[in-house]
C-alpha cells in the first residue's frame, strides 16, 4: 500500500463554508492513486471539516444559522474570553463537527454522494489562513 500526503493551505474570508472538494480531488490525482481512502486532517481547533450539499448553498446557510444559534457569542458562561467573543464559541463549533473526514476513493475518484461536498467550516469572525493535512492510502 502506498501513501501520498499533502498539505493545503487555505484562506477563510471569515465566518462560513468554503468548498475544499477541488483541492482534495487535485491531490488524490497527484498521488496516482486508484483506490484507497483519503483522510482530510484539519490542525486547528476554531475551524472544522464537513462534508455537506453542494447543490443549495442554503444548506449550508442554515446550518451555519443554526449553530450560530446553539453556540451565541458573548455567553457570560465562557470564562475563555481573551481571543474575543467568537473564540470560545468557534472552539465549541469545532468539538460538535469534526477535525477529520475519511473519503474513500475508487477508479482514482472520490466517492462522494450526488451532492455532497467537502467543506472547510470557518467558525472565526475574521478571515484566517488554515492548514489542512491529506494522507492518501491506496493502491
Amino acid at each position: 500500500m502506498a501513501v501520498y500526503q499533502a498539505t493545503l493551505r487555505i484562506g477563510t474570508r471569515g465566518k462560513g463554508t468554503s468548498e475544499v472538494t477541488g483541492e482534495i480531488d487535485r491531490e488524490l490525482k497527484k498521488s496516482g492513486l486508484t483506490s484507497g481512502v483519503i483522510t482530510v486532517f484539519c490542525r486547528h481547533t476554531s475551524c472544522s471539516l464537513v462534508i455537506m450539499e453542494n447543490a443549495d448553498p442554503s444548506a449550508r446557510r442554515d446550518l451555519e444559522m443554526y449553530f450560530e444559534k446553539l453556540v451565541p457569542e458573548n455567553d457570560p458562561d465562557f470564562v475563555h474570553t481573551m481571543e474575543g467573543p467568537d473564540d470560545m464559541p468557534s472552539h465549541i463549533k469545532m468539538a460538535l463537527t469534526r477535525t477529520s473526514e475519511a473519503i474513500p476513493f475508487t477508479d482514482g475518484r472520490m466517492v462522494l454522494g450526488t451532492w455532497q461536498g467537502v467543506y472547510l467550516w470557518e467558525h472565526r469572525t475574521a478571515g484566517h489562513n488554515r492548514t489542512l493535512q491529506v494522507t492518501i492510502q491506496g493502491e
